[in-house]
């Protein structure tokens, strides 16, 4: 029986492979269950599936979880703070990680899954995107097998030839197409982005997800840091990967060969496909995901995006191409500037502005190790926040009632 964690269990990825562990109880066991500070959600899952761990990252809400624990959870150990994600990655009773936690807050416990040579679900795209290179490496020399969430990914992945690694290029390949459904405002005009609010942007059309993944996925930000994730699981340029709209999101993304062979993976939009596909692999499992019905889909549609009016996904794009820690910077200030913006602090425009000021101004060194990547992460942070601070009036989102 496969011992599984997950981390970031109270999230939309954490609770989708919950459901997917819960239909094969025979087959895999959850070991430890790790969330931020969502202390009654996480007990809920802890009454219902008895781990041997349970950890919150943020120590003032421990108290909560035991309380709403009392004596229902006897053999569950619970524990509090940053380092207790990272000695649950490292846990010997502990086979498979499912790295759910979003944006930066889950790099070092995933960087710990993969020294300690785990099995990686890798759904925390931040991490490949902040520190790509160290964590390919720790990929290679823990003996870890990374397998990727995204559904993007995973379905590249899924048309990868047998023996694909990690960082390496596969042969035959001459470009990947990255799906994406253009999110809420796809047809909406440039005009009226200054008034949107942050619950049309979490209102995806397709996907049920996060609030922070929802906004980038509007702003096409989530399609960039993708862009960035799929050069450093592939081994290909930013040249060698295509981004087009896909408005029904069945087509989850493409490979396209030398031989002028295109293999693309379909499915419905429901994250609990790449899960159980990675939980299984390279075996096939049940998911509970509805069957795909192209005949009631009707049709597919595809179209390039519009960098202009998505400004994040060009900046995503020229980061890429600059390397270094130009993509620090970038996810940092998307970051700041994302939960400015759901604090209504800033306006939907606003996003962009900012994460360009900062990675212009920012030193774009390279890194030459994870002290590097925490610098420029801090860097882009302080200057996101001075910049948002410093913005006009008309950056604001307290207009967006309307």
């Amino acid at each position: 029986m496969m011992g599984v964690a997950v981390l970031g269990s109270t999230g939309s990825v954490g609770e989708s492979t919950l459901d997917v562990l819960a239909r094969h109880p025979g087959r895999f066991q959850v070991v430890a269950l790790a969330a931020h500070r969502n202390a009654k959600k996480l007990a809920a899952q802890v009454l219902r599936f008895q781990p041997a761990y349970a950890a919150l990252a943020d120590e003032s809400a421990v108290a909560e979880l035991i309380t709403l624990l009392g004596d229902k959870a006897p053999a569950t150990r619970v524990l509090a703070g940053t380092g207790a994600l990272e000695e649950i990655a490292r846990a010997s009773e502990v086979h498979c990680v499912m790295a759910a936690i979003v944006g930066a807050a889950g790099l070092q416990s995933t960087l710990a899954a993969a020294r300690a040579g785990k099995r990686l679900l890798l759904a925390n795209k931040e991490s490949l995107v902040m520190a790509g290179p160290l964590l390919i490496t720790a990929v290679n020399e823990g003996g870890a097998t990374l397998l990727p969430i995204d559904s993007e990914h995973n379905a590249i992945f899924q048309c990868l030839p047998p023996g694909s690694r990690a960082g390496v290029r596969p042969a035959g390949i001459t470009r990947i197409l990255l799906t994406a459904s253009g999110g809420p405002f796809r047809d909406t005009p440039v005009e009226a982005l200054d008034t949107v609010t942050p619950e049309a942007a979490c209102a995806h059309p397709n996907w049920v997800m996060g609030r922070k993944i929802s906004v980038d996925s509007a702003t096409l930000m989530n399609k960039g840091l993708e862009l960035i994730e799929a050069c450093l699981l592939f081994g290909l340029s930013p040249a060698e990967v295509t981004i087009l709209l896909h408005p029904q999101s069945i087509v989850h993304s493409l490979v396209e060969y030398v031989d002028g062979s295109v293999l693309a993976q379909l499915g419905a939009p429901d994250m609990r496909t790449p899960i159980a596909h990675a939980l299984a692999w390279p075996e096939r499992i049940d998911s509970g995901v509805e069957f795909l019905n192209l005949l009631k889909a009707g049709r597919l549609d595809f179209r390039a995006p519009d960098t202009e009016k998505f400004r994040c996904l060009a900046l995503a794009q020229a980061a890429a191409y600059a390397g270094g820690s130009h993509p620090v910077l970038l996810n940092a200030a998307n970051e700041v500037a994302v939960q400015a913006f759901l604090e209504r602090r800033l306006n939907f425009p606003g996003i962009a502005a900012v994460i360009e000021a900062v990675v212009q101004r920012g030193s774009g060194g390279p890194l030459g190790g994870l002290d590097d990547v925490l610098a420029a992460d801090a860097e882009g942070r302080t200057r996101a926040r001075e910049r948002i601070v410093g913005m006009p009036r008309n950056a604001s989102v307290k207009g967006a009632h309307a």
